[in-house]
């Protein structure tokens, strides 16, 4: 998903961070916020929605 928003946005992205982690954590901020938390809706995130989700 990281090689696919980069390149969408390219230069636009100012920072992406992939943090290895356990127990089935996976979760998406833009700008210091959570925008998707597999923790909380018990699924991954398409990546239709994670687009959506940073347009909006």
């Amino acid at each position: 998903m990281a090689a696919d928003l980069l390149a969408k946005y390219g230069n636009n992205v100012t920072e992406l961070r992939l943090i290895p982690s356990g127990g089935g954590v996976y979760e998406v901020n833009k700008n210091g916020k959570s925008i998707f938390s597999k923790k909380e809706l018990g699924r991954f995130p398409e990546l239709d929605e994670i687009i959506a989700i940073i347009e909006s």
